[in-house]
């Protein structure tokens, strides 16, 4: 999945969950913090596979379930402890918004879903596509432009802008979180 296919799942859960728990949109702070969830996984893993060599490929460690549930726990714990519990709950949410997203987009292109990968470290990461990262990057890019091409491909487009344009409209609907009004201070509280 993209990232703003993954930050635009992981925000409208995100503020669905809150609006849900308290009444209220998501804070500033809260959307920065589950944009970086929804990133996490491949912020930590693409570089390990893709440019250090580390693991066969860009879907490994950070996208465990078992690395998911474990540092999930160890968030959510440390931001209780220091009185910021809404925070870890938008780093959880953002994380593991990202691996079921990832499983389904796996059968956008393939035709299946595909769990496999989420098992690591029982099962070994699928070998990468290309060789380093821009060649990697390229690769995925290339390979997302020639799907536009085709009638799946189109029917996707339509079901993304969707689904972009609804998360655009929830975000303004919250008030523009991240983004600060003019000549206000922002709360990072």
């Amino acid at each position: 999945m993209w990232p703003w296919e993954h930050l635009a799942v992981g925000y409208l859960l995100y503020s669905a969950l809150t609006r849900y728990w308290s009444g209220n949109p998501p804070t500033t702070a809260a959307f920065v913090v589950v944009a970086f969830g929804t990133q996490f996984p491949d912020l930590v893993d693409k570089p390990l596979g893709w440019l250090l060599d580390l693991f066969q490929g860009g879907v490994s460690v950070a996208h465990s379930v078992f690395t998911a549930v474990a540092l999930s726990a160890v968030v959510v714990a440390l931001t209780r402890r220091v009185g910021r519990p809404k925070l870890g709950a938008a780093f959880v949410v953002g994380y593991l918004s990202h691996l079921p997203a990832d499983a389904v987009y796996g059968a956008v292109f393939d035709g299946q879903i595909k769990l496999r990968p989420f098992f690591w470290p029982l099962v070994e990461a699928a070998p990468s596509a290309s060789s380093g990262f821009l060649d990697n990057v390229a690769y995925y890019a290339l390979r997302f432009l020639f799907f536009l091409t085709t009638d799946r491909g189109l029917a996707f487009l339509s079901l993304e802008l969707l689904l972009l344009s609804f998360t655009a409209w929830i975000w303004f609907r919250d008030g523009c979180p991240g983004v600060p009004s003019r000549g206000a201070v922002t709360d990072l509280r």
